[in-house]
């Protein structure tokens, strides 16, 4: 598909739902007539509302991503739905994927990116009993999530605990649901195992070194730029290898002559084979991703050639032979929702129970979101990077001072305020 902008798409019609207070000795208060209340409904249906999000107008580079301001109705809930106003985003290494048209299961552009979230419940489904206007939650949904407001399904939405942030809500989902189905659904990691985890200051990186504290008595190998060594180490990396000057390989020989037993691989391409060679018997390689296709801000055709190329291939027979196991593991495809509910039901517990806590590595307003992207692409980040829909507030500009040109300074502020305006296309539906 062509790397052009397309035209914006129109989003699902979302407004926030406040109940009007009618004035004393109105009809409302003393009680209507059925015609003068349908009419009333009439006219709440047609209200308006801006809506800022961010679009994937086409595939490329950070330009691509573009905040636009969307006029929208106020959403009609169906059943089992709710309204919630968006707090904070995660931003994950799949929408870098989406990018670049890399990622199958996010519709074409114009398309909301964002699989995560957290924020308030501003209304819900007549059928809801679970949830209440005013709940603060944690929210999954396939795409969508990078904007104001949003209507997703109640069984993707999960109560978050008191004490956790808005920040932090968004940063949990994703990341430890991909660690914790890995090591203790996949490989079923024990006492006295050892793993390899690869991006060790990732979202995923960090949440899979959390989890494996909660077992005992496993060793944690982790892969990162030396500068962040002491971070992971702190967060539970017992063998911090710097996998720009070492071979990472080789290092972990020296400290375990065997291997390891489990290997959590994101990276694809010849790392997927070293991975396999560094199992002991009966041990388990999960690949969760490709990020070796990755090297620019835009598709890299040989990097995708050489990722495939190198890719590991096996027979049942070889597997068979080698005592090992290949699992692959991808959450965007697992359409249980039973099996998800449950695992992050046992997360939020973990969370309470001071066992977990995400890292919040920086938090962009969407206005930066080419900041954000920037960060995490060049892989500068320790732990999550977070998008957040509010407005960026505009810095209180110095008083002139006696004498000074005023004319000068609210010419230079308009001109600030007619640059501000071009980054922020404001659309209507």
């Amino acid at each position: 598909m062509s790397g052009e902008d397309a035209p914006t798409q129109q989003q699902p019609e979302q407004e926030q739902q406040k109940p009007d207070q009618a004035p004393p000795g109105s009809p409302e208060e003393s009680g209507s007539s059925p015609g003068a209340t349908a009419a009333k409904e009439e006219v709440e249906a047609h209200k308006t509302f801006p809506c800022r999000a961010l679009v994937l107008t086409g595939y490329g580079g950070y330009d691509k991503v573009k905040l636009q301001v969307k006029t929208q109705k106020k959403p009609q809930l169906k059943a089992g739905e709710i309204l919630v106003r968006v707090k904070a985003c995660g931003l994950n290494f799949a929408e870098l994927l989406g990018r670049q048209g890399l990622y199958d299961l996010l519709p074409s552009p114009p398309v909301i990116m964002g699989m995560e979230g957290s924020g308030v419940i501003e209304a819900v489904g007549d059928d809801i009993k679970d949830k209440k206007v005013g709940d603060r939650v944690i929210v999954l949904n396939r795409s969508g999530m990078w904007q104001e407001v949003v209507v997703v399904r109640t069984e993707r939405a999960f109560i978050m605990p008191d004490q956790m942030s808005f920040e932090e809500g968004a940063a949990l989902p994703i990341n430890y649901l991909t660690a914790y189905m890995m090591l203790f659904e996949m490989a079923n990691v024990r006492p006295g195992k050892s793993v390899l985890i690869h991006m060790a200051a990732g979202g995923v990186g960090i949440a899979a070194t959390q989890l494996c504290q909660t077992v005992q008595d496993v060793t944690v190998f982790g892969t990162a730029s030396a500068a962040k060594h002491e971070t992971i180490s702190q967060g539970g990396v017992t063998h911090p290898i710097d996998y720009r000057t070492k071979d990472y390989v080789e290092e972990i020989r020296k400290i375990s002559p065997k291997g390891v037993d489990v290997v959590l691989d994101p990276l694809g391409g010849s790392d997927t084979q070293k991975g396999f060679s560094l199992l002991k018997p009966l041990g388990t390689l999960i690949v969760f991703g490709a990020a070796n296709c990755v090297t620019g801000q835009k598709k890299n055709l040989l990097a995708m050639a050489k990722t495939w190329y190198n890719q590991l291939s096996l027979g049942t027979m070889k597997l068979m032979q080698a005592n090992k196991a290949v699992c692959g593991f991808h959450l965007g495809y697992l359409s249980d929702e039973e099996l998800i509910s449950k695992a992050m039901v046992k997360l939020l517990e973990l969370y309470s129970q001071g066992k977990i806590k995400p890292r919040i590595d920086s938090s962009f307003r969407f206005e930066e979101v080419t900041d954000a992207m920037r960060r995490m692409h060049e892989r500068q980040n320790i732990g999550k990077v977070i998008l957040l829909p509010e407005p960026k507030k505009e810095e209180e500009k110095p008083k002139p001072e006696p004498g000074e040109n005023v004319g000068k300074t609210e010419a230079g502020a308009k001109e600030n305020k007619e640059e501000t305006t071009k980054e922020v296309k404001a659309e209507e539906a």
